[in-house]
């Protein structure tokens, strides 16, 4: 699987890029969970997590936190949620 990030910083160059297709089902998935590192990200992915494997099936989650919210995602951390079916990014405050 090829993992192609955008930097919303820079301007778009060569081919547009299109959306992935979406899962037809979250059952068995696996689903990375990417903290910004911000208060309440962890307790929000907590509930998240607990309605996507109850109601949805999802199977397994990877989730991982950034070093600080105001910086890019380490290239580490992003190989490590490669893995995943789907990413959640979100933040909390």
């Amino acid at each position: 699987m090829t993992l192609r990030i955008l930097d919303p910083r820079q301007a778009p160059q060569g081919e547009a890029m299109r959306m992935a297709a979406p899962l037809p089902s979250l059952d068995g998935a696996v689903v990375g969970l990417l903290d910004n590192a911000k208060i309440g990200t962890e307790r929000f992915y907590d509930f998240v997590e607990q309605i996507l494997r109850k109601e949805h099936g999802v199977r397994e989650f990877i989730r991982r936190r950034k070093p600080d919210a105001s910086r890019p995602v380490p290239p580490q951390l992003l190989a490590e949620l490669s893995g995943a079916d789907a990413v959640v990014s979100a933040i909390g405050d």
